[in-house]
């Protein structure tokens, strides 16, 4: 590693960047020196602002994936080469929003009763019930689950803020079933015969995917509708949004107000 990764790195820990938005930046500023083959110390504005053409024309990324690469490359500019003149922007994104997709009720049995083993419908249930991210299903520990005061304690969710959410009677029932059977030790959720290593993102992604295709489940883009369905529900059942906003870990009202 040279030493101005290892600066750009040191500088996204002292400011407590997750692991994943120090890996995204990272790979940023590894893109743009091999798109020039040299050292991102020496590209200058200019050539960086040909390099992020080159990403919406060429490889024809993403609005979101070229604003990641730009908050990247602004971050190693700004702070790790302390150029503060230099600034990259892109153009705001013109789309209609799309509202989340949800999983009726009936839909949530279908998808739940289609998972293929124990571990992998105790998953599902869990992702919808507590309403979390994927990150934070997987990052879930056996200590988290608070089953006196019927609570899951989310520890260093979206933003690195942690939280609580919901812990409901069938939940906590069908965990009593899953810590029978599979008695986690350091995380809740882990490869077979793994237990001290926490079960990969793109598993749990597959676990669903898997589950709602035997299914033949069409709504949900993926496994965050689990998430969206929760925040539905729970509305319709009657729980004000500010409550909602909690379990959910929002920051703003406004991105609850969505459902």
């Amino acid at each position: 590693m040279t030493p101005l990764r290892q600066k750009m790195i040191n500088d996204m820990k002292l400011r407590r960047f997750s692991p994943d938005t120090i890996k995204l930046y990272v790979y940023a500023v590894q893109d743009l020196a091999k798109y020039y083959n040299r050292s991102p110390d020496s590209i200058c504005e200019e050539e960086v602002h040909v390099y992020l053409l080159y990403l919406q024309e060429e490889r024809k990324l993403s609005w979101g994936a070229c604003n990641c690469m730009v908050a990247g490359l602004n971050f190693f500019y700004k702070i790790t080469l302390k150029e503060k003149n230099n600034k990259f922007k892109i153009p705001k994104r013109k789309y209609a929003k799309k509202l989340p997709t949800i999983f009726s009720r009936s839909d949530l049995i279908k998808l739940f009763e289609a998972a293929d083993t124990l571990r992998n419908r105790i998953l599902l249930i869990t992702a919808y019930s507590a309403g979390l991210r994927l990150s934070e299903l997987v990052s879930l520990k056996p200590e988290h689950i608070e089953s006196g005061r019927k609570l899951i304690r989310v520890e260093k969710g979206k933003g690195n803020k942690d939280r609580y959410t919901l812990l409901s009677d069938k939940l906590l029932k069908e965990l009593k079933i899953y810590w029978k059977r599979y008695n986690p030790k350091e995380y809740l959720f882990y490869p077979t015969g793994n237990p001290h290593k926490p079960l990969g993102k793109n598993m749990a992604y597959k676990v669903f995917t898997r589950a709602k295709k035997k299914a033949g489940l069409t709504v949900g883009r993926g496994i965050h509708s689990l998430r969206h369905s929760f925040a539905t529900h729970l509305l319709e059942d009657g729980v004000d949004l500010y409550s909602i906003k909690t379990f959910l870990g929002h920051s703003s009202i406004y991105n609850t107000m969505i459902y």
